[in-house]
């Protein structure tokens, strides 16, 4: 659709401000990173500072001089700002400046375009866009603002501007509708997964964090990745095997980003309900990067905005291989994991990381070896159907001895129902024991 700005391979002139004396600037490098993703050529960085932005240009008539002479010096395609700017100022900017500009909100809008795979997808993207251009309509048809006239087209009429709108209003409402139809088939299938009791466990975290690869590595899956911002955009649900709980749902989402357009927030909000109906989310946090405390409390704002942010919450330090640091978990002052380093890339520490998801899951875990006599048959099956079982060896008297691995609040439910003893031995009734 004609929605999509890009052509690919633009040099572009950055523009960053720091406002109200730089105590809210934003990353340099990830803007760079940003306008790289959507296939722009960052040819020039113009920075400085203000109190407050002007209400016309969003920067004083010093510093647009500056940008107006490196848009001609590098022969620039796009202006892009690291900002949010208003439909006017974009329009005379694009006036002065003689070229297209965007703002961060379009920026961010035309990646996702692009990454977009799945109809589910782009039918939230071009939700975004649409709310997004609708009220920047008027710059492409100032040239259209009277209204229609000539034989057969007299009388009260629309402008061309009313008619965009009207047809952007039936499109918004179109897509909503669609969207409708698969929120409503999500919560179908979330509803199949709480009947079978299937935890879920959601991914989560700033864009580029590693949570692609963990998912992967996880699932011996093939989710796109790249060591680039918003390589995944949609999501991708599969289901692994955790020691003592069996199956569970493990759910890869967009990465989040400081400053995500509101608009977007909206548009992806049925992708975002795998996150708002998780039994636990898996913050992934990009242990190497410089601003790691950053990033994490933009991320729970977003959490908090989408209404997750009382889910449990595992933080896993991730890219610990960077650092050449061993896999790691700290616990909190319950006992229960609330860290785990690992490396998704290598690896390290997955096991770990399992551990400590089925122990917040589930509480605390029982590891131990229980030697069984044949007339316990139903025991051993159910332990099997429980997934508790790590090995078993087979003893000379028929029985056999079980190494398992379970939930303590399941053992002390099987201790019961089968009149297990805590200090088991010869004597322990039907003769069996813990070894």
């Amino acid at each position: 659709m004609f929605f999509d700005i890009r052509r690919g391979g633009e040099c572009a002139v950055l523009v960053q401000i720091a406002i109200d004396g730089g105590s809210n600037e934003p990353d340099l490098s990830e803007f760079i990173e940003l306008v790289r993703s959507a296939g722009g050529d960052p040819a020039v960085v113009v920075r400085g500072s203000r109190r407050s932005p002007t209400a016309k240009f969003f920067v004083g008539k010093g510093k647009l001089d500056e940008i107006a002479s490196e848009v001609e010096r590098v022969e620039a395609d796009l202006v892009v700002f690291n900002h949010i700017l208003s439909p006017s100022q974009e329009r005379n900017l694009e006036a002065h400046l003689q070229c297209r500009v965007i703002a961060r909100t379009g920026l961010i809008l035309d990646i996702f375009a692009q990454r977009a795979r799945t109809h589910e997808g782009k039918l939230q993207v071009e939700l975004a866009q649409l709310k997004h251009i609708s009220t920047r309509l008027i710059r492409g048809w100032t040239h259209l603002e009277r209204q229609k006239g000539g034989i057969g087209l007299r009388g009260p009429g629309e402008t061309q501007l009313e008619t965009d709108r009207r047809l952007l209003r039936a499109r918004v409402s179109t897509i909503e509708s669609r969207l409708d139809k698969v929120r409503q088939q999500r919560t179908q299938n979330r509803r199949a997964r709480q009947r079978a009791e299937v935890p879920l466990v959601s991914l989560v975290g700033y864009t580029n964090a590693g949570k692609s690869t963990l998912f992967n590595t996880w699932s011996e899956s093939a989710v796109y990745t790249a060591d680039q911002l918003f390589a995944t955009l949609d999501p991708t649900l599969a289901r692994v095997d955790i020691d003592g709980l069996g199956g569970v749902i493990i759910a890869d989402t967009v990465g989040f980003i400081a400053d995500l357009p509101h608009t977007l927030v909206e548009a992806f909000r049925a992708t975002l309900e795998e996150t708002l109906n998780a039994s636990l989310l898996i913050h992934v946090i990009d242990v190497a990067a410089d601003d790691r405390d950053f990033l994490k409390k933009e991320v729970e704002a977003v959490l908090d905005e989408i209404g997750a942010g009382d889910i449990p919450q595992l933080i896993v330090f991730n890219k610990i291989d960077l650092l050449e640091r061993e896999p790691r978990v700290t616990r909190d002052g319950e006992g229960r994991p609330d860290t785990v380093s690992i490396s998704a890339k290598t690896g390290a520490g997955l096991e770990q990381l399992k551990h400590a998801i089925g122990e917040r899951l589930a509480g605390r875990f029982f590891s131990g070896c229980v030697e069984l006599t044949p007339a316990q048959a139903k025991l051993r099956a159910a332990l099997y159907d429980m997934g508790a079982v790590k090995t078993e060896d087979w003893l000379e008297a028929g029985g056999s001895a079980l190494t398992i691995y379970l939930p303590e609040s399941d053992w002390m439910r099987l201790r019961q129902q089968y009149s297990f003893y805590a200090k088991g031995g010869d004597d322990a009734p039907d003769g069996h024991r813990i070894c």
